[in-house]
């Protein structure tokens, strides 16, 4: 196994005010565009060259696509598996795979893992770069890593040197600054039969990267969500809200929800942590989407280093599928359809604080070195059993300078089951647009456009 410890320098480690961390050095920063990349990654290629070095990352699109699409043709459709990944493979890949995938192919001999050639098609845009080397310096995490200061638009922590920093930088990851989507989530329950659970369209905004130039205050939400659900019938009309502000421990989630039986809006401040989410028939909580999401402060969070992983990447056969019935096979997802690549990930764990309570005692989660996105995470119960693991599909928006990992997944190890979320290549894929007026993020809107 590759592994590449981070190293963390003393004097950045130490505390310059109760709970607050200094940043790095203007020293340790030179790294960040020479052996680094702006955002934090090694731009060399590894020592057998498995992955390649970093040259700027996919900005072309294939030949045939055209100006404003939203299904993107994948570029590496020719290519062909360079490895497959059997269960008589485990010994000697183990070091390369999470916990959730390892198990996987130790229950069902018909998995594997077809890995391709590595492509590092991460690009994001120049503002974010600029602001970028700016917060290498200048960042702090307060509040014992809970929230930010002194953070402009873009990646906080590019040479994190903790877990929280680490997992900021994932949680403030760039995806365009709002997009929408109508997507289809599936249940695959222990027998194998394929359910939709929902089909809704969601409106996704960051607000924080509408202003390059404005550095985000405590009260700034990061991140909003709205859904309206169409599908299946029991949910039609149904509509969620939510946001998240830079310093959740001041401005908690705010969440909301229109139910057409009420016909009002009503708070949800449940819609968080470890709340078994509805949709997933109880195969994963609210802090699972997007593999993780929300506040900080119920786990203590240890950066374990960087780490050589197959991990799903490029999965552009997958984000844009048409027929989702060809992916929801039983006991897993498709392996015809995934792809897999060897790339660099951030490790981070998370343990559960002695005086908060969650279902998950214990996480590991898999970050991009290029991109923050997190990849894969693995969950562990009170015992210390494996129990879940979820995995989310990158592919490059090569048309915006956006990594983009809308489908998302979590198998539920104990159960048997799985669930599938993000399912956009049957209702057109993924569109960027301009931000919505600030009066569609009211509750009252919400509730406008509900179907009663």
């Amino acid at each position: 196994m590759t592994f590449i410890k981070s190293i963390l320098s003393a004097s950045v480690m130490l505390a310059i005010s109760a709970g607050c961390m200094a940043a790095v050095s203007p020293e340790q920063a030179k790294a960040l565009g020479t052996s680094l990349t702006v955002v934090g990654a090694e731009v060399a290629a590894n020592a057998d060259g498995s992955i390649p070095a970093y040259t700027g990352g996919l900005t072309q699109a294939p030949a045939g696509f055209k100006e404003g699409e939203t299904l993107r043709p994948n570029p590496f459709a020719d290519e062909k598996p360079v490895l497959v990944i059997t269960a008589k493979d485990l010994p000697q890949q183990q070091t390369f795979l999470t916990a959730t995938t390892a198990e996987l192919l130790k229950r069902h001999p018909n998995f594997r893992i077809d890995v391709y050639p590595t492509h590092r098609t991460a690009a994001l845009p120049k503002p974010l770069l600029d602001n970028t080397l700016v917060n290498a310096v200048n960042a702090k995490s307060t509040e014992g890593g809970l929230s930010l200061e002194q953070v402009l638009p873009g990646v906080p922590f590019p040479i994190p040197q903790t877990g929280a920093e680490a997992m900021w930088n994932f949680l403030l990851r760039y995806q365009g600054v709002t997009f929408t989507t109508e997507y289809d989530s599936w249940n695959v329950n222990a027998s194998g039969v394929a359910t939709l659970a929902t089909t809704g369209r969601a409106f996704n905004s960051f607000p924080i990267y509408e202003d390059w130039s404005k550095p985000l205050a405590a009260d700034d939400v990061y991140f909003q969500s709205k859904i309206y659900y169409t599908g299946p019938s029991r949910r039609v009309g149904e509509g969620v809200m939510l946001k998240d502000a830079v310093n959740p421990m001041k401005v908690p989630r705010r969440a909301w929800q229109y139910l057409p039986g009420v016909r009002r809006v009503k708070l949800a401040p449940n819609l968080a942590y470890d709340t078994p989410n509805p949709g997933t028939a109880g195969s994963s909580t609210y802090d699972d989407i997007y593999v993780f999401n929300g506040a900080l402060d119920r786990y203590d969070w240890t950066l374990v280093g960087k780490q050589e992983m197959y991990v799903p990447y490029n999965t552009y056969d997958l984000t844009y599928l048409q027929n989702p019935k060809d992916l929801t096979t039983p006991n897993f997802v498709s392996p015809d359809l995934v792809r897999w690549e060897k790339h660099r990930v951030w490790v981070v764990e998370a343990n559960l604080k002695s005086d908060k309570r969650h279902v998950y005692q214990k996480r590991r989660f898999y970050l991009d070195e290029d991109s923050w996105n997190a990849l894969a995470s693995d969950e562990y119960d009170a015992r210390g059993n494996l129990y879940r693991g979820s995995f989310a599909f990158l592919s490059q928006s090569y048309d915006k300078d956006i990594p983009d990992a809308t489908p998302h997944m979590i198998y539920d190890l104990v159960a048997g089951s799985y669930n599938i979320n993000g399912i956009v290549g049957p209702h057109g894929g993924i569109r960027y647009i301009d931000p919505l007026p600030k009066t569609q993020w009211s509750p009252e809107a919400l509730a406008a456009s509900g179907i009663r």
